[in-house]
């Protein structure tokens, strides 16, 4: 059941493409909302939204922000060295973090490569608990906007998709799920110590989204296989080289194996998970060439 509280949720990264879709979950469903940010006269938050400027940095600048709010969604883009602090502020004034962490526990090959990624929310995930917070674990797989900046650009261009391993299969999920899983959370305190995995509900290959994709577009979109080191060639000068080799290594080891998919978004929502193709269809203008001006 929704409960509707007088205290406010801190929404950490509120500008963010995740935290932005919590901050209007938590408003439609009557939630107070607070939000931290670096730039609060920047921040484009809707008028009922708390704006408070801080930043998790700067431990003590989160003080104002995290007093006497009822739970707290927790996005972490930094390097780690001021977790514990910020970490230790949360802890004396709320209950309660869902933190958006990622599925580095599934035993499932895509999830397992090295990743520095896995390793902070590891350690972030550790602090949590050590601190007596009450704490959901929102771990979402791949996204499915990731496909804008992957590809958009060819598409828009008329020109194939260059990618590497199309039979390497993910189940790619809408942020929008992601933020109602995340909102749930955050208002229902019966959320607290759950771990929750989320996917997309189906199985597809990269070679076969770039399909959907020009489905939802109305053209054929060809794909052309790239070697692993004809990607890094690619993406040289654009694409820091750990994170390169981390998709590689991910998108190799799964081949062959179905991607992990589970039913949590259903289970937590009520409502399915969006498709891929939903999702396409609903994008469709990230993947149209721009008008013309007159």
């Amino acid at each position: 059941m929704t409960r509707h509280r007088s205290d406010p949720v801190l929404v950490t990264g509120g500008t963010g493409r995740v935290g932005r879709l919590v901050v209007d979950r938590l408003l439609a469903e009557g939630v107070p909302v607070r939000a931290l940010t670096r730039n609060a006269a920047e921040a484009n938050l809707p008028s009922d939204v708390e704006v408070v400027a801080g930043d998790l940095t700067v431990p003590e600048s989160i003080d104002r922000a995290a007093a006497g709010v009822d739970a707290v969604f927790l996005v972490w883009t930094i390097p780690f060295a001021t977790a514990p602090a910020v970490i230790e502020r949360l802890a004396a004034n709320t209950r309660r973090v869902v933190l958006l962490s990622s599925p580095h526990q599934t035993p499932h090959p895509f999830f397992q490569q090295p990743n520095p990624a896995a390793k902070l929310h590891a350690d972030l995930e550790r602090l949590i608990v050590g601190s007596g917070l009450a704490a959901t674990m929102i771990r979402p797989g791949i996204f499915a906007s990731n496909t804008i900046p992957w590809w958009s650009g060819p598409i828009k261009n008329g020109e194939p998709v260059r990618w590497p391993f199309g039979a390497a299969e993910t189940a790619p999920i809408d942020e929008r799920d992601v933020a109602e899983v995340a909102a749930q959370a955050l208002w229902d305190d019966r959320h607290a110590g759950a771990d929750y995995v989320l996917t997309g509900p189906e199985s597809l290959s990269q070679a076969g989204q770039v399909r959907i994709i020009g489905e939802a577009i109305g053209r054929h979109i060809e794909f052309h296989e790239l070697t692993a080191e004809e990607f890094r060639q690619a993406t040289s000068e654009t694409w820091p080289r750990p994170v390169v080799d981390m998709l590689l290594d991910a998108w190799q080891a799964t081949i062959g194996h179905p991607a992990y998919v589970t039913s949590t978004v259903l289970d937590v929502t009520g409502s399915p998970a969006r498709t891929f193709a939903r999702w396409a269809a609903e994008h469709v203008e990230a993947f149209r060439p721009s008008s013309p001006t007159s």
